[in-house]
């Protein structure tokens, strides 16, 4: 059951879809379907062709209201695509009314989400959760994906459950479920074995938003080879490494990043995964200042945060990608506001974002003002490991960062 299918031969062709309800802009619309487009990518597809309409509800029967339905079908023809893609979670008669209509295979965020997962889940751990996520997906929307299942095609959307055998009893899927469960509870107890022989050493955790760097982070610091890659949900499992600074040991955990309407059966079957954000001393919050939305990016991943763990915990912020960082100076005479991109380096270093916590403005992957990050991390995690171990704080004294670097 938990075979992948081989990759795509030949990248498929899809059209997205968005829909811009009150208190959505044109622009950030926009920004959402870039990150539709990138997460379709992804996966292994061509967006070839937007879709976007304006409701103040979704339609309970197609989403997006039959005129619109209407243009999606025409280019649907024209542009001979395999997949229309949805920005939000679809019901399941939402999702049987497209297919039957388009004629072709309807996926949502959700769905989306999950298949890249399926894709990139390499440990039997991860493997186990995602499966478990894709069942709790599932069970709803059984009867709809029956006509895909007998097909047995590949695609996106179509990796693991259900790939080799048509199981239509749903009490089959909830015993799998039940066993997955279990399966995890037993994983569960392995890791928090491992996370005890580790002894109290201070843990740091590398949190944020998908694609911000976090693993090319966690390779330059610990020099060791974490896969990174410019792809959403590169890392799926969380890596822990001895990491020493100066002369000061700790724990560097590289976690699964988060994203923006990030399926709640996520974040149930990786919660095992996230104890290592509960259980860290420290969170370093890694941000990518050259992206558009970054503002909006960190707002989700503190959200996220506080739904995984109510307790404070010190945060660093680190602002990454300055090598990638594009700044448009605003003409003497120009009397409109400015957009982001009037606002330079060294304004962000004096706005909001310095004023509450610790930050840095570092590029990782050219290791720029790494000097720096290291310092402030040493500082926060020599106050935790003195604290802890007081009679051996003459062991670490201040350290020359740039002589060390």
């Amino acid at each position: 059951m938990r075979e992948q299918i081989s990759t795509h031969k030949e990248l498929e062709k899809v059209i997205l879809v968005g829909l811009r309800t009150p208190g959505i802009t044109e622009s950030l619309l926009d920004e959402y379907l870039d990150e539709l487009a990138f997460l379709a990518e992804t996966a292994g597809a061509i967006p070839v062709k937007r879709y976007t309409q304006s409701l103040p509800l979704p339609d309970n029967k197609t989403f997006v209201g039959s005129g619109k339905l209407e243009e999606i079908l025409e280019g649907v023809k024209v542009y001979e695509v395999q997949s229309v893609i949805f920005d939000d979670e679809l019901s399941p008669s939402q999702l049987r009314n497209l297919e039957r209509i388009l004629k072709v295979r309807i996926l949502d965020r959700t769905n989306l989400i999950l298949d890249i997962f399926a894709h990139n889940a390499k440990t039997a751990s991860a493997k186990t959760q995602v499966e478990l996520a894709q069942y709790q997906y599932l069970l709803p929307r059984l009867t709809r994906m029956w006509t895909h299942l007998e097909r047995q095609r590949g695609g996106i959307g179509m990796r693991g459950p259900g790939e080799k055998e048509i199981e239509t009893d749903r009490r089959i899927i909830r015993d799998k479920i039940s066993k997955l469960k279990n399966d995890l509870v037993k994983i569960d107890k392995q890791k928090a074995t491992q996370r005890k022989n580790r002894g109290k050493m201070v843990r740091v955790a590398l949190v944020g938003y998908t694609n911000v760097g976090k693993s090319t982070l966690m390779n330059t610091l610990s020099k060791s080879s974490v896969f990174a890659e410019n792809k959403l949900f590169a890392t799926l499992d969380t890596t822990v490494r001895k990491v020493v600074v100066g002369n000061l040991p700790f724990l560097l955990a590289d976690t699964v990043g988060f994203i923006r309407k990030l399926p709640h059966h996520l974040v149930d079957s990786f919660k095992s995964t996230l104890d290592e954000v509960r259980e860290a001393d420290i969170l370093v919050h890694v941000v990518d200042i050259s992206h558009a939305g970054f503002e909006q990016q960190i707002q989700i991943v503190n959200q996220t945060l506080q739904e995984l763990d109510k307790t404070e915990k010190k945060m660093i912020m680190v602002f990454n990608k300055i090598d990638a960082f594009t700044y448009v100076p605003k003409d003497e005479d120009d009397l409109t506001p400015k957009e982001q991109e009037n606002y330079s380096l060294e304004d962000l270093r004096k706005s909001w974002m310095a004023k509450d916590l610790d930050t840095v403005f570092i590029s990782a992957k050219n290791k720029d003002n790494l000097e720096d990050f290291k310092e402030l991390i040493y500082n926060e995690v020599r106050k935790i490991h003195t604290a802890r171990f007081p009679y051996n704080d003459f062991l670490y004294p201040n350290i020359n960062f740039e002589e060390e670097s």
